[in-house]
């Protein structure tokens, strides 16, 4: 009988441990779900949908969730609410690494990007919940100052990645006029500041909410007069500008059965904008390196000339010392060179052991490196312009040409967008150019093989786009502009110095607390 009833006995015990321990588990699972759901919709507040709001509201219900959380648990739900915003926000970086890897590579790098990065946001929420204590402190200094400092170190740290930085939502916004003081990260710490006074007017003393509303109030009002201020000038007259959109699906790109082609389809486009002083081409336009079509380029380039107009191509090239460059070449009264300096790791750079490379090369997948440029070039000047450059992924870094201000009058970057397809990328890359142009307060050109192309106002305004995958050749003008934007002169140091300041200060606060209390009787 014993033998009968232990089966009994165990299945009763298993249903004891159920109903104790599964609705304690269904109810652990809800913060998380909420901070994975709270970041999803963040992604919602970057370009195309621009819903700006989110760009406020979701960091606060982060703040709000770490606020009963043990540091090991505000780490996972960071880490959830980072999983959430880059899986949203970056899925389009799965097909451009499935156009040369296959599915299973191409999946894991996807999910250990955005692993890493949501492992960021995790950092965050141990720190902020390690070093201060639930509160005003925490809610409107510690979680604001750590949050920023963690940002501008997803920027740069092994190279960086500073996609869905999130002062990026504000572009449309009247906070978009802190960007020529503190840059994109400026208005991310305006945000997170705003996101804490959100907790506080919930949580905090009626004394708190008080302060809390001036918090979210005065940023807004200070915005309203900051877009009142000219910060640069027009130093000449506009000069015309064709950038030529050509549209080449990246898969038929390096055939050697398409090059004809598409050499006569840049030829035609380019000949149909001639008169204009400027025309441009994007990122890796010629279907092969410059020094093998040399001809072609001198014939177009003479072409132009004749007609009044110069060329700037973005172009892949060998120096004379057999390396390999990402370059802009500008040709008018003289030839000059700008050399792609960031370059994206695992796709232009790999940084791996010679063994790793080698079995690459095996696998017939990616195993070569271009060179780097260097890091203090100078603008090109083409069209009676000076312009400071950038290629592809290089406009994501705030002050990456304040190196060429003051001469550089306007910018130009050429990008080649084809590796993702009709995706969200287009547009974020593009929301990106208008904030370097109102960092910087210069007109920006944006040539994309497949776009989004355009012009750039010194405000960070549209001032021409071409619709996404089509053949266009888009027609403007750039004025130049002179001057230097606060930010231009101290770059994210401004901003990186106000939140350290902000940590500090949270952190100081802290320690008085604790020896007051101490000390009472």
């Amino acid at each position: 009988m014993t033998g009968d009833r232990a089966p009994g006995l165990a299945a009763r015990a298993c249903r004891a441990v159920r109903a104790r321990f599964a609705p304690q588990a269904r109810t652990a699972l809800v913060p998380h779900a909420v901070a994975l759901g709270a970041g999803a919709l963040l992604a919602m507040a970057f370009a195309p949908a621009g819903w700006w709001p989110f760009g406020l509201l979701c960091p606060a219900v982060l703040i709000g969730l770490w606020e009963r959380a043990s540091a090991p648990r505000a780490a996972w739900l960071g880490f959830w609410f980072g999983f959430g915003l880059f899986a949203v926000g970056t899925y389009w970086l799965y097909h451009a690494i499935h156009l040369d890897a296959p599915v299973w590579l191409a999946l894991l790098a996807t999910l250990g990007l955005i692993g890493l990065m949501a492992a960021y946001h995790a950092l965050t929420g141990y720190v902020v919940v390690r070093v201060f204590p639930a509160g005003p402190v925490r809610w409107l200094l510690g979680a604001p100052g750590v949050w920023l400092l963690v940002e501008w170190l997803r920027g740069w740290l092994l190279s960086g990645f500073p996609w869905l930085t999130l002062g990026y939502t504000q572009t449309d916004t009247a906070l978009a006029n802190f960007a020529p003081l503190g840059g994109v990260y400026g208005i991310s710490l305006v945000l997170l500041t705003g996101a804490g006074a959100l907790v506080a007017l919930l949580r905090g003393s009626r004394h708190v909410r008080v302060i809390a509303a001036a918090v979210l109030l005065v940023p807004w009002l200070a915005a309203a007069g900051l877009g009142t201020i000219a910060w640069t000038h027009p130093s000449g007259p506009p000069v015309s500008v064709a950038i030529v959109q050509a549209n080449i699906p990246q898969e038929e790109k390096w055939q050697d059965e398409r090059s004809g082609r598409i050499l006569e389809r840049y030829q035609r486009m380019t000949e149909s904008a001639f008169g204009t002083r400027l025309i441009v081409w994007p990122e890796s336009a010629l279907p092969d390196l410059v020094n093998n079509l040399f001809p072609y380029v001198a014939r177009l380039d003479r072409a132009a000339r004749a007609h009044g107009s110069a060329l700037v191509l973005g172009v892949l090239r060998e120096s004379s010392s057999g390396n390999y460059y990402n370059s802009i070449l500008s040709l008018g009264r003289q030839a000059s060179w700008y050399d792609k300096s960031h370059l994206v790791p695992l796709v232009e750079t790999i940084p791996l052991p010679r063994f790793v490379l080698r079995w690459l090369a095996r696998m017939n997948l990616p195993s070569s490196s271009f060179a780097a440029g260097g890091s203090h070039q100078k603008p090109l000047p083409v069209a009676g312009l000076e312009l400071g450059a950038t290629v592809c992924y290089e406009v994501a870094y705030g002050g990456y040409m304040l190196h060429m201000l003051p001469q550089a009058n306007a910018l130009v970057n050429v990008t080649d967008d084809a590796w993702f397809d009709d995706s969200v990328e287009l547009d974020q890359q593009f929301q990106m150019a208008r904030m370097r142009s109102l960092e910087e307060g210069r007109y920006m050109i944006v040539a994309t093989d497949d776009g989004i192309s355009g012009v750039i106002g010194a405000r960070g305004e549209v001032v021409a786009r071409a619709p996404a995958m089509r053949q266009v050749v888009l027609r403007s003008a750039v004025t130049p502009m002179d001057g230097m934007t606060p930010f231009a002169r101290l770059g994210n140091g401004l901003a990186v110095l106000l939140a350290g300041a902000a940590a500090a200060a949270a952190f100081a606060l802290r320690r008085s607390d604790r020896r007051r209390t101490m000390n009472r009787p």
